[in-house]
């Protein structure tokens, strides 16, 4: 990796260093403007201000600042218990990612809540919200985080049951439901449980941050990122100094392939990141952003984020930066086709096993897209290998994300051996195991969708028909892809389907109208439309 600029993002650092007479208010420096709550509390009249914000950046999931903002509530108040449920709320991470809290962040907040009840709250609503988080932490080794989602969830079920009048109950109920959803789930039961309570308390606060940021997450979807779209038009412009707020717009964005949206939301992210001391943040907007001008055939442009962020170092790196780091350069490689390229992107050493499967997957690709048999089995032998590894810690999700890409890779290995059938056939079954699992909210897409790499496969096979069925299935789950469009318009010329093959290349040269590569699908694109 480059030369880095350092973010120091170091929850424990922060919280010692921080007392009433050496507080910094975070708001003094670009931080004011992240959203109005109001959060009924007994706090002192001097510390309301700094409440508020903090309420707001939590619900703009803004780690760092939100903890110091609270931390600055106490230097005013130090009987303020539920500043000390906020800090523990922040601690939690994002209650959507799956991945709970770090270690180092649940002895951290474990104190807050032991500090919040010591402290005592003078009212029974305040000591309930303390207890609603306390139940997240509250056996924390002994539990999953599965069975905390779980907990948590029904924990604040219970305190907007007890609090009917209590907006801000209602609103955090919404998002911890949503934290119980399944990517398993294709009914998105609990999305739209969620759904129903914010889009309730969406015609009584149309400016609240955490109402239009829940509702583009419950509707980060297929069948529902249509539903998203005011809200991602919205939130952005409720809390424009958070990282976050500036970002989520491009995850409805992403799922409807509006992609210039998409670039310009991220580029607001990372400036606001980058002014913020939110390194990960930095790298999440930039992997969202470089998918984007890929696919508005915007390569230079791409590079030129990846360049960017890779001198951001994040410390300590959680899984945004993990995961952004390994899969911009793998993006760029194999979005252009460039299977030389995309062999010489290195498996990482520190990542995770996933992130470490991103390259591998791809590698597989590149291999036998390049006639290498026995490179593709290597490739699929070293997923299986992180596959196992997955399924032992019990991480599900991501055992069943390397799994489909396992499948595939060994099913590109078999018609790299001249197994066609065979081959074609696990790429079937890859295809449809990935469209049971929902993508993580930590990517704007799978490296190459399943469904189109069997499209590619059935074209290079000699059978057109049934790559134009796939390709044309695969744009209504992942629309407006560069590769999407392409591969179409090669299956229906195959077919002499004229109509069909200018309609597919009208669309993908319109979207790349400003392009700033010389990609030759464009050119054979243009020319093709124009005979």
């Amino acid at each position: 990796m480059p030369q880095h600029y350092t973010f120091v993002v170091a929850f424990a650092a922060l919280l010692a260093t921080a007392s009433p007479a050496s507080s910094q208010h975070i708001h003094d420096n670009d931080h004011r403007d992240v959203g109005k709550v109001v959060f009924a509390n007994s706090c002192a009249p001097a510390a309301q201000e700094d409440l508020m914000r903090g309420v707001a950046m939590l619900h703009s999931f803004w780690y760092t600042a939100g903890v110091k903002t609270f931390r600055d509530v106490l230097a005013t108040d130090a009987s303020c218990a539920i500043a000390h449920w906020g800090i523990a709320s922040l601690l939690m991470n994002n209650p959507l990612a799956g991945a709970g809290s770090a270690p180092d962040d649940v002895i951290l907040a474990q104190a807050a809540v032991a500090e919040a009840r010591r402290t005592g709250a003078k009212t029974q609503r305040e000591r309930d919200y303390v207890e609603a988080v306390g139940a997240y932490y509250d056996n924390f080794a002994a539990t999953t985080e599965r069975v905390r989602q779980a907990v948590r969830s029904k924990a604040y079920e219970a305190l907007a049951a007890r609090y009917l009048d209590d907006d801000e109950a209602q609103i955090f109920s919404a998002l911890y439901i949503a934290g119980t959803q399944s990517q398993a789930d294709q009914s998105f039961a609990a999305y739209a449980r969620s759904a129903a309570i914010l889009n309730k308390q969406l015609a009584k606060y149309p400016d609240h941050p955490g109402i239009s940021h829940y509702l583009i997450h419950v509707y980060d979807a297929p069948p529902l990122a249509a539903q998203g779209v005011s809200a991602a038009k919205r939130y952005a412009g409720l809390a424009p100094d958070a990282p976050h707020a500036l970002h989520m717009p491009s995850h409805i964005f992403t799922r409807v392939g509006a992609w210039e949206e998409s670039a310009a939301a991220n580029e607001r992210s990372f400036g606001a990141a980058v002014k913020g001391n939110e390194g990960a943040e930095a790298y999440h907007a930039s992997d969202y952003q470089v998918y984007a001008y890929l696919q508005l055939g915007r390569d230079r442009a791409a590079q030129e984020v990846i360049d960017r962020v890779m001198k951001v170092q994040v410390s300590p790196p959680n899984l945004a930066f993990i995961y952004a780091a390994a899969a911009m350069p793998v993006r760029y490689a194999i979005e252009r086709g460039d299977w030389k390229g995309t062999a010489q992107v290195p498996v990482p050493t520190d990542g995770t096993p996933f992130t470490q499967a991103l390259v591998l997957y791809a590698r597989g690709i590149s291999a036998a897209r390049s006639g290498d048999a026995a490179g593709a089995d290597q490739a699929a032998a070293a997923l299986d290998e992180r596959q196992k590894v997955l399924s032992a810690a019990g991480n599900i999700y991501w055992a069943r994300e390397v799994e489909i890409q396992q499948r595939a890779v060994t099913g590109l290995a078999a018609i790299a051996a001249k197994r066609t059938d065979e081959g074609l056939g696990m790429l079937r079954a890859a295809a449809d195991l990935e469209e049971g699992n929902e993508k993580h909210i930590v990517t704007p897409g799978r490296i190459m969708p399943a469904r189109e790499l069997l499209a590619d496969m059935l074209l290079e096979a000699g059978q057109p028909a049934a790559a134009l069925k796939e390709y044309e299935a695969s744009q209504i789950r992942e629309p407006n892809r560069f590769r999407g469009y392409w591969g179409a318009g090669r299956a229906a010329e195959a077919l002499s389907n004229r109509d069909t093959a200018v309609m597919q290349y009208r669309k993908l040269v319109a979207m790349t109208k400003d392009a700033d590569s010389a990609r030759p699908e464009l050119a054979h694109a243009r020319a093709f439309i124009g005979q």
